[in-house]
């Protein structure tokens, strides 16, 4: 385990930090914090820090249908990788998607981000679908954990 400390983001510094480092691995899908402040009233958001040192954070979609279907996503900086940071965000938010009821285990990485399909693969987690958003010209990969 390591010095990681984990905060749900509720002022506009820690929604800052988890919009930061979501656009930071997600740069074709860039949020407003407006769109962070609509998604953490929906999701369960955490920033995770290192010391006062951000180092990524999590999502975790609750389950919404009769399936229980929950979506969990870790995101780690590239400075902070190899070191077992993803491994608390995503043991996290799998804890959490279980304790609020879901059954399946969904998460959706950016194709490119060829970090986080390694990580998802490793954690027994099988690609689902691969599409295109509007706009987009880097398809999605949705993921199902085995």
């Amino acid at each position: 385990m390591s010095d990681l400390h984990f905060r749900q983001p509720d002022d506009d510094a820690s929604l800052r930090d988890w919009q930061h480092v979501h656009n930071e691995i997600i740069p074709t899908h860039l949020l407003s914090l407006d769109d962070v402040r609509e998604r953490a009233r929906r999701n369960h958001l955490e920033v995770a820090y290192l010391d006062d040192v951000l180092v990524g954070c999590s999502t975790v979609r609750p389950p919404s249908d009769d399936t229980l279907t929950a979506t969990v996503i870790a995101r780690v900086l590239a400075p902070h990788r190899g070191q077992g940071f993803g491994e608390e965000l995503y043991a996290r938010g799998l804890r959490r998607a279980r304790e609020s009821g879901a059954k399946v285990i969904e998460t959706v990485v950016l194709s490119s981000n060829e970090d986080g399909l390694r990580f998802a693969r490793e954690h027994g987690f099988t690609e689902t679908e691969r599409y295109l958003l509007p706009g987009d010209t880097i398809p999605w990969i949705d993921l199902r954990l085995a």
